[in-house]
């Protein structure tokens, strides 16, 4: 558990573990490739599904982000009415499968949500045969697929955008550190594919136990493996409330010099702030979406409902951007797998994204780096499909 990482130095007191961590006639849908078929000329009746009297801590703020943020996307739609309905989900897979068929049978022609994997895989079977595609927020892509889409960053996103920009810029040999537990496990996974469409090449990889003692443990055999391969380059999965800060230290203690092997992480380094202290982060790569974008967004946000959004609330708001952006289109079978799966993809508040036909997504990233305790991008994100970066 991420609990069993304890200080080992004054410099790794205070860092805080983060998590990280979508009504009109009776008639039956009509199918057209996927999905049912909309009258455009009408509001458009959306589910979103969200967790608000789940007990653990900090859904009923969530909720109610993704809520608000819903909301401030339908405001920017122009010609497009959205009908906006939200379902409690209580956290719950069996509760959000029979939130998501009350929507249906009220008219719901898509579902936005639910947040986690569990339930939005429960919702996607009960709608399997009913012609109802579902956004889930979550970013677990072992749900995607059929009638369900993720709209969460994924690993493989991240991993393909610094692949490629590790590849171009030179590295060529490149050691992969996982955790022995599931998400370790998926993140050396997709760093595998990812290096696979490139011109670098895998150094292998080091697993280790997923507590404190277990990267102590692990330390010297990245250092060994680093040197005999002749590796260029580490790419960590794990993250910031995590194993990371303890890498970060250790490796350069053992003879690990980042300025000599690039460390680039599968996660973001920039959360929470208090990351962008420790040295062994200095100079790491990451990806993250465009930091512009997403400050205009928290300013909108802030300004219209007075707080801040949550770290996933926007995904909301790309949600019902990517639904109206189809709907203004025009055309009954806006809401079908086939449309919602457009190669042009689509804008929001993190950047342009497209969903794949495996459920999964692709969206823009830039790559950053620390420097003097700052974030600095040192490839943009970018803005359309077919720019440099995808």
């Amino acid at each position: 558990m991420f609990a069993a990482f304890k200080p080992r130095r004054k410099i790794l007191k205070g860092l805080l573990t983060i998590s990280a961590a979508a009504f009109v006639s009776a008639c039956e849908p009509v199918t057209i490739g996927g999905g049912p078929s909309i009258n455009t000329a009408k509001p458009v009746p959306v589910a979103l599904l969200v967790p608000k009297s789940s007990q653990s801590s900090g859904d009923a703020v969530l909720s109610q982000s993704l809520e608000n943020a819903a909301r401030l996307a339908m405001s920017d739609l122009e010609g497009v009415q959205i009908d906006l309905r939200v379902y409690d989900t209580a956290g719950d897979a069996g509760v959000a499968q029979t939130a998501a068929l009350k929507a249906v049978g009220e008219g719901a022609k898509i579902i936005l949500g639910p947040v986690r994997s569990g339930p939005s895989n429960a919702v996607g079977v009960a709608l399997a045969g009913r012609n109802v595609n579902v956004l889930s927020f979550s970013n677990n892509t072992s749900i995607a697929g059929g009638n369900v889409f993720v709209l969460g960053p994924t690993f493989q996103n991240s991993a393909n955008r610094l692949a490629r920009f590790a590849a171009r810029n030179g590295k060529s040999n490149i050691l992969t550190v996982h955790a022995q537990n599931v998400a370790g496990e998926a993140g050396r996974d997709a760093i595998a594919n990812a290096l696979a469409s490139t011109s670098a090449s895998s150094a292998g990889s080091v697993p280790y136990e997923f507590s404190q003692k277990g990267v102590i443990n692990a330390v010297d055999q990245v250092r060994n493996t680093a040197r005999s391969t002749g590796t260029d380059a580490i790419f960590f999965t794990s993250d910031t409330s995590g194993a990371l800060p303890l890498f970060s230290q250790l490796l350069p203690e053992a003879g690990v010099n980042p300025t000599d092997t690039q460390f680039i992480g599968l996660t973001r380094w920039d959360i929470p702030a208090q990351t962008l202290a420790l040295p062994g982060v200095q100079g790491g790569w990451f990806a993250m979406p465009d930091p512009a974008l997403t400050g205009q967004f928290r300013d909108r946000y802030s300004n219209a409902y007075g707080t801040t959004p949550h770290p996933i609330g926007g995904l909301a708001y790309d949600g019902i951007a990517a639904i109206g952006a189809l709907v203004s289109q025009g055309k009954s079978d806006a809401l079908t797998a086939a449309a919602l799966t457009q190669g042009a993809g689509f804008n929001g508040v993190n950047g342009v994204f497209r969903l794949r036909a495996d459920g999964t997504n692709e969206r823009g990233l830039a790559v950053a780096t620390i420097r003097d305790k700052q974030v600095v991008i040192i490839d943009p994100a970018p803005r359309s499909f077919g720019d440099a970066g995808f």
